[in-house]
């Protein structure tokens, strides 16, 4: 991602700017919805660490933000849960996990809303002759900020929702499963996930990134029935 967009002049340096925001957002959205999600349930753990917040400071680990910007796959500081606080540990745990995915699907959804305004308001004024190569820029900003702001955080949530430790979808995955085989697979959470990484890197050097094709049509499913909303206008 930042490397492609190193390479990109003028339109390159918009995007770089525009990702250092989307993911500080995104990511500390996606944290911040786990530790309220577990406050609400029962768990007052990361609310006393000061995790309900949007202040990325409290959720950005250095190593896990710039693999986002490099290559489009990172993490943040994980939420601390105690599971002990829950009334029902299992369904709980599961409800927290998937608070994190769903912050990023919602964002997801209205970024893309808001892009499809953006282009609509964009080929009006283009088809009225308003385009000038002065105000060009704000356009082209505005639709690309909202159409990243969208791949990344379908990116997020289907990433997140991979049913294999340490991703959320495996608290969500597991909550089916008999308790035993959720402890046995639980101890090999650490190399289950190093290995899901490795195995979307190593196909993105192939040129398959299964991560940006899931996101990339789940924008495009969005995307159509805005656009035709906006269009439905004229």
């Amino acid at each position: 991602m930042l490397l492609s967009a190193l390479q990109g002049g003028k339109e390159g340096l918009i995007q770089i700017l525009m990702m250092l925001v989307i993911v500080v957002f995104s990511l500390s959205a996606h944290e911040a919805a786990h530790a309220y999600a577990a406050y609400k349930l029962g768990d007052p753990t990361a609310y006393n660490l000061g995790r309900i917040t949007m202040n990325p400071l409290r959720h950005l680990h250095p190593v896990g933000f710039l693999s986002m910007l490099l290559v489009g796959i990172g993490w943040a500081n994980p939420v601390p849960i105690n599971p002990r606080n829950f009334k029902n540990p299992r369904r709980d745990m599961m409800l927290s996990s998937l608070a994190g995915p769903v912050s990023n699907l919602l964002i997801a959804i209205v970024a893309t809303f808001l892009e499809a305004g953006a282009s609509f308001v964009f080929s009006v004024a283009a088809t009225k002759g308003n385009v000038t190569e002065s105000n060009y820029y704000f356009y082209y900003a505005a639709v690309l900020f909202f159409y990243c702001f969208a791949y990344l955080n379908f990116s997020l949530a289907f990433f997140n929702l991979i049913p294999c430790p340490p991703f959320d979808g495996s608290r969500i995955f597991f909550y089916f499963l008999p308790k035993r085989w959720y402890f046995k697979v639980m101890r090999y959470e650490r190399y289950l996930g190093f290995a899901v990484i490795a195995v979307v890197l190593l196909l993105s050097r192939l040129g398959y990134n299964p991560v940006s094709l899931i996101a990339g049509t789940m924008h495009d499913l969005t995307y159509l029935p805005f656009s035709n909303l906006f269009r439905a206008l004229l």
